[in-house]
């Protein structure tokens, strides 16, 4: 499992261009400018080893600080289908008031299930 955390601008985009050294760029002016995001994407590469028995699902569980030194945590949900033998590109986004309501995201911790049981997880170093 391979995870890509990107801010979105006020447009919804992370990159102005295809080129990987200008994402990188815009994403350090958005890190230093928070007036200008409306949002992060998590960008996640996921496989199975074999053919999955139940339903699967990617969580990303998040930690952070709000105003007032308050501590948030939020969990987002989402069910994904199997793609072959080299994986699946799956997104997930916190974005408009649920991310302005969130506050500086501090931690993140992204797992995949089936059914009840983890597969796989990939976790910031602050988690």
């Amino acid at each position: 499992m391979k995870v890509l955390p990107h801010f979105l601008d006020l447009e919804g985009r992370h990159t102005l261009s295809p080129s990987l050294y200008d994402r990188d760029a815009y994403q350090l002016y958005l890190r230093e400018h928070p007036l200008k995001r409306s949002g992060v994407r998590f960008d996640i590469h996921w496989l199975t080893k074999g053919q999955a028995v139940g339903q699967l699902k990617l969580r990303i569980e998040l930690r952070g600080v709000a105003e007032g030194n308050s501590l948030k945590q939020l969990v987002i949900e989402e069910p994904v289908e199997p793609a072959g033998w080299f994986g699946h590109w799956s997104s997930l986004t916190l974005k408009g008031e649920a991310y302005k309501n969130f506050g500086e995201i501090t931690a993140w911790r992204v797992t995949l299930w089936e059914n009840d049981e983890l597969l796989n997880e990939q976790k910031s170093f602050l988690w």
